[in-house]
């Protein structure tokens, strides 16, 4: 039996006089990176639908056939719209919101954090930006305002951009994302992303952009783990050796990847948030990521995040923090995507 009760504070002895031990010490264990909002252009917005037009080349001239050569003296009896395939694209905005309040007992008292009205400002600046970066990685379609309010704004997400067969009047037919810019596993499919896939996948981009830089993969974990494994040679009989860059005089192996070069192109890899990126409807799954050109995509700002503080009735301070924002993703051929409905073994 226990000498005395240090166990016990609730009923009379010795423990009930113990001071607590609480440290100044308050951590949040939350991911809180926001790579797409980050990396994306920031414009202004004048309206709820924000529009942009898009155009292509025509494709070069089929040498050794009759066009491929212009007779001596001939005169032009045809001539070309340059601008018939000249389209319009567009997203709606959506409106982001985060309420916080502390009450007058709370702001009054002391404890670790602390617990007041800025701090309760400050963390729901924080939250609102995942809110963000949840949707722009979605695969969210846009939406119009009904009136009822049951059915607001919302915004397009990547995901929908990059989609396999968006509809046309949301990104217009001949500007989708080629299908050998998106890499997908079905479900039932247990191979893994494989070197040679991956860099199918940087060839497609650079054939539609011609430009051999500027790309990003935002890679959510699993995708991450796999990409870090490219740096090694495979053997004859199948095994796989890992090549490692090892200073003699450090105490440390690196195996993570943070620029891949390839033949069409340097790949900046960063993390995504694990809690924004897309599933694809495999729960748990982690093996997502998208290639973007921060050159061709941007948000569009009706009203800039901000903050107000409400009138207090009594029970304390309170307020809210707010934006509305749309995305706006200027040439779906520039990006890419991969998706994988099954973790990456």
């Amino acid at each position: 039996m226990s000498f005395s009760n240090t166990f016990d504070t609730t009923n009379p002895g010795s423990a009930v006089s113990n001071r607590e031990d609480l440290t100044s010490t308050l951590t949040i264990l939350a991911p809180e990176e926001t790579p797409i909002l980050s990396s994306a252009s920031k414009k202004a917005a004048n309206a709820t639908f924000v529009e942009w037009t898009v155009d292509k080349l025509a494709d070069p001239i089929t040498p050794s056939t009759a066009n491929s050569g212009i007779a001596e003296g001939a005169d032009i009896s045809q001539f070309t719209d340059k601008f018939a395939a000249r389209a319009r694209m567009g997203n709606y905005v959506q409106k982001f919101r985060r309420d916080y309040m502390v009450s007058d007992l709370q702001d009054a008292v002391e404890s670790v954090g602390p617990a007041k009205i800025a701090e309760a400002e400050a963390k729901a600046l924080r939250e609102i930006k995942r809110d963000i970066e949840k949707v722009l990685a979605s695969t969210q379609a846009r939406q119009q305002e009904d009136g009822t309010g049951n059915s607001p704004y919302r915004t397009a997400g990547l995901g929908a951009y990059l989609a396999a067969a968006p509809a046309n009047d949301f990104v217009p037919s001949g500007y989708s994302t080629p299908t050998a810019s998106r890499y997908t596993v079905a479900q039932a499919n247990a191979n893994a992303l494989s070197e040679s896939s991956f860099n199918d996948l940087i060839t497609s981009i650079y054939e539609v952009t011609g430009e051999t830089n500027n790309l990003t993969l935002i890679a959510d974990t699993q995708l991450r783990r796999i990409i870090s494994d490219f740096a090694r040679l495979q053997g004859g009989d199948g095994t796989s050796i890992r090549n490692v860059n090892y200073q003699g005089g450090a105490a440390d192996i690196k195996l993570s990847v943070e620029l891949y070069q390839s033949d069409h192109g340097t790949i900046s890899v960063i993390n995504g948030n694990p809690v924004c990126m897309p599933n694809y409807g495999a729960t748990g799954n982690k093996g997502s990521g998208y290639f973007v050109n921060p050159e061709y995509y941007g948000i569009h700002e009706l009203i800039p995040m901000g903050t107000t503080r409400l009138p207090n009735q009594g029970g304390g301070e309170r307020g809210f923090v707010d934006c509305a924002l749309t995305l706006g993703v200027y040439h779906p051929q520039a990006h890419g995507v991969i998706e994988q409905s099954k973790d990456l073994a």
